[in-house]
């Protein structure tokens, strides 16, 4: 492919792009595999290309462009590079023109960077950086992965920061690609050897496999979730790393609580990491902030505010709950962690000690511009006795 081509082939993935984030379709890089097999001819380093062209403009554009071509001007208007780009040549993109639409540059739209910056964030433009590479070393594989070029990352007994493009596909098992506030919250749940935990959110199974860990493969974990999909992909993870006390169950949403009535009560320890806006995963997610609406987002706290109480109710007396959310919001951090202190006064506030965050109401907030890890809220309660 001409780089002219290359040009006009992110201008039809960022239509793809655009199109689902309106829609509620799938994430640009499920939409990015997909475009690219209908288009074998591509090689790798167009590929590459046309991803870096296509990311490029969808981490500079705030609210959701008009379209492809729109968002590609945007970057034109500030790499002449990119600009030249537009050729007008067979398989290149239309010379642009004077009046064309040309997508406004910004952090996210409008609404959102409002309550982002009502919440307390000020660095906008951090969340859209690209993230860097960091993995967790498996303190339960048999041997210890080669790491050379690796930077240990302080606070983080097993965390390490890879160069960005390193191949982590020889050390999966070894270590588990786990950012670094995600690896900081797992640790912030305190679980022991021993122990009885409830995983209640558990997805793929990052923070569960980081549990097994601290845990030393001795206790019981329980992972759950409602989206069989994510669910289904965490055994097969956990026995590439060792990991022998998880199981897994799936859960219908809204009968959470009868599907864990034998839990009730029983766990040491339950982690809540439950479903959010993903605003501080915009560096590794970055049309997510397209995606998001104050109506959606009205949805996801009302969840975030049941799922804790099916929580609460699994927790034994003495035993804690661990929240957390990778959001930036007050609404979904903040606020949600005070109201369900609110309905329970006897609970007490039992906060970690992370080398990440910092206060935020009853919790601790990770950002990427003051931590150099993806957005956070974690708190951590404590049932009476």
């Amino acid at each position: 492919m001409t780089p002219p081509a290359r040009a006009q082939a992110a201008i039809e993935l960022l239509d793809e792009v655009i199109a689902a984030a309106r829609s509620g379709g799938a994430a640009a890089d499920t939409i990015a595999s997909r475009f690219f097999a209908a288009r074998r001819y591509a090689g790798s380093k167009d590929r590459r290309a046309v991803r870096e062209l296509a990311y490029a403009a969808i981490r500079l554009c705030g609210e959701v462009p008009v379209g492809g071509r729109a968002a590609l001007a945007a970057v034109a208007a500030r790499d002449p590079a990119v600009a030249a780009l537009f050729d007008g040549s067979s398989r290149g993109p239309a010379p642009l023109g004077p009046a064309e639409p040309v997508a406004d540059a910004g952090a996210a739209p409008g609404w959102l960077a409002a309550a982002l910056r009502a919440s307390g964030v000020d660095d906008l433009t951090a969340l859209t950086e690209r993230a860097p590479l960091d993995v967790r070393r498996n303190a339960l594989a048999g041997s210890a992965p080669d790491l050379s070029g690796a930077v240990p990352i302080d606070g983080l007994p097993d965390g390490f920061r890879l160069p960005a493009g390193t191949d982590v596909t020889p050390l999966l098992g070894a270590v588990e690609v786990q950012d670094a506030g995600s690896q900081a919250c797992a640790l912030a749940v305190g679980a022991a050897p021993g122990e009885r935990v409830v995983d209640l959110c558990a997805g793929g199974g990052g923070k569960t496999l980081a549990l097994a860990a601290a845990m030393a493969n001795r206790g019981a974990i329980l992972a759950c979730d409602t989206d069989r999909g994510r669910l289904s992909r965490l055994l097969p993870r956990a026995r590439m790393a060792g990991v022998t006390i998880a199981e897994t169950r799936l859960l219908n949403p809204d009968r959470e609580a009868e599907a864990l009535s034998d839990w009730a009560g029983a766990a040491d320890r339950v982690l809540v990491d439950a479903p959010c806006s993903g605003t501080g995963t915009w560096r590794r997610n970055p049309e997510a902030r397209w995606r998001l609406t104050p109506e959606r987002l009205d949805r996801l706290v009302a969840l975030q505010g049941r799922l804790l109480a099916t929580a609460a109710a699994l927790v034994r007396p003495g035993g804690t709950l661990t929240y957390v959310v990778c959001s930036l919001l007050d609404a979904e951090g903040r606020d949600g962690a005070g109201a369900f202190l609110a309905d329970r006064p006897d609970w007490a506030v039992d906060p970690p000690t992370l080398a990440f965050g910092r206060a935020r109401g009853p919790g601790l907030r990770m950002t990427p511009g003051e931590d150099g890890t993806d957005g956070f809220f974690v708190a951590r309660f404590r049932r009476p006795c």
